[in-house]
């Protein structure tokens, strides 16, 4: 039922561009787990830093050709990317609060360095192209759940970005039948997720005692999925599936307000929490999105990939393994969170 030209195999490497970030280091774990080669692109930094790829268990991490780039450099994308099969595009810059402060910023990595990607792509033949979008193209929901065809709304600077780049991915698809596949998940959570998030600032706010958390507004909804769900759907749909230029959501079909969410994540860590709406964590009124719940049926009915953490028991237990992994001194340490974060 499904294409089999990217099933795993040791010849056929796999660029994941972002491997250092949340999502990238738990797709390139599965990725490895899976049989694939992979070669994980990592922010160029002065320190040799490989982000959460340091975290994965060394024998694993051995299997993995790490290379330091940006993908705002036309040439280096394109020496990442030759001899590889396909290429998963997770680099971006993704903070929607710091995305009003350096707009300009967001246009050159998320845009720009999206076109430097399908560029090399369609110049070495690659066999598959996944773009990466977000839940929050669609801004405010119009209709519940959002499917593929709801319309696109740019609320923030990031999201129009994001629309961009994702359009630009198309138009590769129509103009030159470069296979790319859009993959757009819905708020990602779990394990070694940046404290910009709301799920690991309650967390890790509450792990250090802290009686009062500051958060933004409590009334929105949003879709969580768990980054585990998130990676496998990056595989199954995105190298598994014939869904090539298409857009699919990658959600878990549940929604829940931030309010609730804080109130669960109190009876999950054992903590009396209190919470103090900070005002330089609300965005600007018509930029906040304030409904999202994703249907998931696209992927289902097209791919193999089948989300485990769904409904409320499935995020109660990834919250759960989430709280789990924060509660260990040595992640928790690696978190400032007195201090805000754009």
């Amino acid at each position: 039922q499904y294409s089999q030209a990217m099933q795993p195999s040791k010849n056929k490497k796999i660029l994941v561009t972002g491997a250092g970030g949340f999502i990238g280091s738990h797709l390139v774990e599965e990725l490895v787990h899976d049989g694939y080669a992979v070669r994980a692109l990592v922010h160029y930094n002065s320190m040799n830093s490989w982000g959460w790829l340091e975290t994965l268990d060394k024998n694993l991490l051995n299997e993995v050709e790490v290379v330091l780039g940006d993908v705002r450099d036309p040439f280096g994308m394109e020496n990442f990317m030759k001899d590889c099969s396909a290429v998963l595009h997770l680099a971006a810059l993704i903070g929607i609060p710091y995305s009003y402060h350096s707009p300009a910023s967001y246009v050159e990595t998320n845009i720009q360095g999206t076109l430097n990607v399908l560029q090399a792509a369609r110049k070495l033949n690659v066999e598959r192209v996944v773009q990466t979008s977000t839940s929050e193209t669609y801004g405010t929901a119009q209709f519940v759940p959002i499917n593929e065809t709801h319309p696109l709304q740019g609320q923030s600077p990031y999201s129009a970005t994001k629309i961009g780049a994702d359009h630009l991915a198309l138009s590769f698809a129509l103009s030159f039948d470069t296979p790319v596949s859009i993959i757009r998940p819905f708020n990602t959570y779990g394990p070694r997720q940046s404290a910009r998030a709301i799920i690991p600032s309650i967390i890790t706010q509450a792990l250090l005692g802290k009686q009062k958390i500051k958060i933004g507004s409590l009334h929105p909804t949003r879709d969580f999925t768990y980054v585990k769900d998130t990676a496998r759907g990056f595989i199954d749909v995105g190298l598994k599936s014939n869904l090539v230029g298409e857009i699919v959501n990658l959600s878990s079909n549940f929604e829940i307000s931030i309010g609730d969410l804080v109130k669960l994540t109190a009876s999950l860590t054992e903590k009396q929490i209190e919470v103090e709406v900070d005002d330089q964590r609300i965005r600007p009124q018509k930029s906040e999105v304030e409904r999202l719940w994703g249907d998931n049926s696209k992927a289902l009915e097209n791919s193999p990939w089948r989300p485990r953490y769904i409904g409320n028991e499935g995020f109660k237990k990834g919250l759960q393994e989430t709280i789990k992994w924060f509660q260990d001194s040595k992640n928790l340490s690696l978190y400032k969170s007195e201090l805000y974060n754009l």
